[in-house]
């Protein structure tokens, strides 16, 4: 039961009143179905179909007054007020069906919203240890789950109330039979928890069988070239149908489990019912009229206290579902990057100095004993360009998390224009940011709204000199309908080289001070790496630019190049300057591409000549 009342606290926090004036109405219902049932005793007696003496039994003393009226009055008089209950009963009804569904609703869309809320509130460091598909496993199956979780609560409570007022008038009637009749229902309850064991049981195996299936055909279709490229099919069918077929054994196992359930009961009950009738006649002398409404009040109860049983085993079912999902919450809670809501307008920080890292130590993992950032001593003035290079490794894309405010330092502080980067500017200084990955992203929609993503309120013609200024500009306007083409699922109907100057425009389209390129030309054939340089060149002085660099040609004409060298800056200066020191890492991993350029060189004229 801890689980019902737990899961009635999250709904009660967020229905509040009109939980309880459901509650209320329910109890109407209750009510004006008990009184409908006793006005069966005068019907039946004053149509003459039978004869019930129901003198003697706490039913006499309320139709007394119908004693002396005629028939012909009293019969029409019953009927009426017997119509009229079934008719306020209905209207209850309706009425709490409707809230119930706008309760259900509701409740469902305020857990999304919350879920989703808290997620995207979380930090960086939340992100990076969690599996992608395990959020959206939560976010999309698990949280609509709960779904009927909510609607079994509210049936539960139904039940339960109009099971309560069955029984108490049960009592009033007869006291010694309702005893009895308990008697054999709370054996029968009692002897039926393993129902509930098995359903909760049943839930937990439901919600990692979703977890893992989801898993699956998220990484499945994210590598769908690498499976078609390398002939994975049949073993990624295989994994499928193996899975599927589990999902399959669960979903009957609860049909079992829940016909199971409802036919002990129905079972149950009809042995009860008969034993009841027995005792009642020949025991304890029950009057026609008492034992009738009795029998009628327990026939009608039964499928009730069936339906109490069948809503435990949906929440029980469910459960797991609903406390994964708030896990979820707790854990984003704790990862909260900072107050300000996702929708607030936060006005962007203007750099006029520079950033400055002062002796920077970061690890992804405290128990790792190795840093992977160690004493980090760099400055980069404001609209200069400043690159990062390294090995694989060297920890140059970690470096910009941290500048970027994703990651934070373990020890030292990184400071714009010499105030700190703490949790309270963190989302101003993104503002101010406009980041380019190695991997561009766009979103499966046209040109124009993958750039108003960035800037809703973007004319046509910012978005053109967006456009123009990172050499996109031709190749848009070459497209079948411009700005308005559709570029597919990450912008698959583009090429490597378009899509990377498409994220340049929509960056550069925010109007930043600081623009962050990660490895942004690697991918890049010579034309297009030529293309950004360009573009990069023409925005030098007019934004702090900070480029990670696997290309050194991209970088020629940067103000300074800091060199990293297993979490450490071991060189920092000019190009030029770095490069003539031929003992230095620099000078190394920039022989080696010019020596790689001169090998594909060579492999080409090879293949040309044969």
């Amino acid at each position: 039961m801890k689980d019902v009342f737990y899961f009635l606290r999250q709904i009660h926090s967020y229905a509040g009143k009109i939980l309880y004036i459901n509650l209320l109405a329910m109890t109407f219902i209750g009510l004006l179905e008990s009184v409908g049932l006793l006005l069966l005793v005068p019907m039946l007696s004053m149509t003459g179909v039978l004869e019930l003496d129901a003198g003697g039994t706490p039913i006499s003393a309320v139709f007394d007054f119908l004693k002396g009226m005629p028939v012909s009055i009293g019969l029409p008089l019953v009927l009426g007020v017997y119509v009229l209950l079934v008719i306020g009963q209905n209207l209850l009804q309706r009425h709490i069906t409707l809230q119930n569904a706008i309760i259900q609703n509701g409740f469902l869309r305020n857990l999304r919203l919350e879920t989703y809320g808290a997620l995207l509130r979380s930090n960086w460091a939340f992100f990076i240890k969690k599996r992608k598909s395990d959020l959206i496993n939560l976010v999309l199956t698990e949280v609509t789950r709960t779904s009927g979780a909510t609607s079994a609560i509210l049936q539960f409570i139904a039940s339960l109330i109009f099971t309560f007022i069955q029984v108490a008038l049960a009592f009033w009637l007869s006291p010694a039979i309702t005893a009895f009749v308990l008697l054999f229902g709370i054996v029968i309850v009692f002897l039926n928890r393993k129902f509930l064991k098995r359903s909760l049981s049943l839930g937990n195996r439901n919600f990692e069988l979703g977890r893992s299936y989801l898993a699956g055909i998220t990484d499945q279709i994210n590598g769908i070239k690498d499976i078609k490229s390398n002939t994975l099919e049949e073993s990624r069918m295989d994994w499928f149908e193996s899975i599927t077929k589990k999902m399959d054994v669960e979903q009957v196992e609860y049909m079992r489990l829940k016909t199971t359930s409802q036919l002990y009961y129905k079972v149950a009950s009809a042995i009860l019912v008969a034993i009841f009738i027995f005792i009642a006649v020949n025991m304890f002398n029950a009057q026609a009229a008492q034992l009738m409404l009795i029998i009628l009040i327990f026939t009608r109860l039964w499928p009730r206290v069936a339906g109490i049983q069948s809503s435990l085993e949906q929440l029980a079912t469910t459960m797991p579902s609903f406390k994964a999902v708030k896990a979820l919450q707790g854990e984003c809670r704790n990862a909260k990057e900072c107050e300000t809501g996702v929708n607030e307008y936060i006005e962007p920080i203007r750099i006029m100095k520079g950033i400055e890292c002062r002796n920077v130590c970061f690890r992804y993992n405290q128990k790792e004993p190795v840093q992977t950032l160690q004493n980090i001593n760099v400055v980069i003035p404001s609209n200069k360009m400043t690159a990062f290079v390294g090995r694989s490794g060297a920890g140059k894309s970690t470096l910009i998390d941290l500048l970027m405010g994703l990651n934070q330092p373990e020890k030292g502080d990184v400071l714009v224009d010499g105030i700190p980067l703490t949790s309270d500017n963190v989302l101003s200084w993104r503002r101010a940011i406009s980041y380019v990955p190695q991997d561009p992203f766009l979103f499966n929609a046209s040109i124009r709204e993958n750039l108003l993503l960035i800037k809703p309120n973007a004319s046509e013609e910012q978005m053109w000199e967006a456009l123009a200024f990172s050499s996109a500009a031709e190749f848009v306007r070459e497209l079948p309908q411009g700005l308005d083409s559709l570029i597919g699922d990450r912008g698959i109907k583009l090429s490597g080289g378009e899509r990377q100057r498409l994220v340049l425009a929509r960056a550069i389209l925010r109007n930043p001070s600081i623009l962050v390129l990660d490895e942004a030309t690697s991918a890049l054939d010579t034309e297009n790496e030529a293309k950004i340089q360009e573009a990069l060149d023409r925005l030098k002085g007019k934004m702090t630019i900070i480029v990670i660099a696997h290309r050194l040609s991209t970088i020629r004409n940067a103000d300074q190049v800091v060199v990293l060298e297993k979490g450490e800056i071991i060189q920092d200066g000019l190009y030029n300057q770095l490069s003539q020191e031929k003992s230095g890492v620099f000078s190394k991993l920039l022989s080696g591409q010019v020596e790689n350029i001169k090998q594909g060189m060579n492999e080409t004229n090879v293949d040309i000549c044969r």
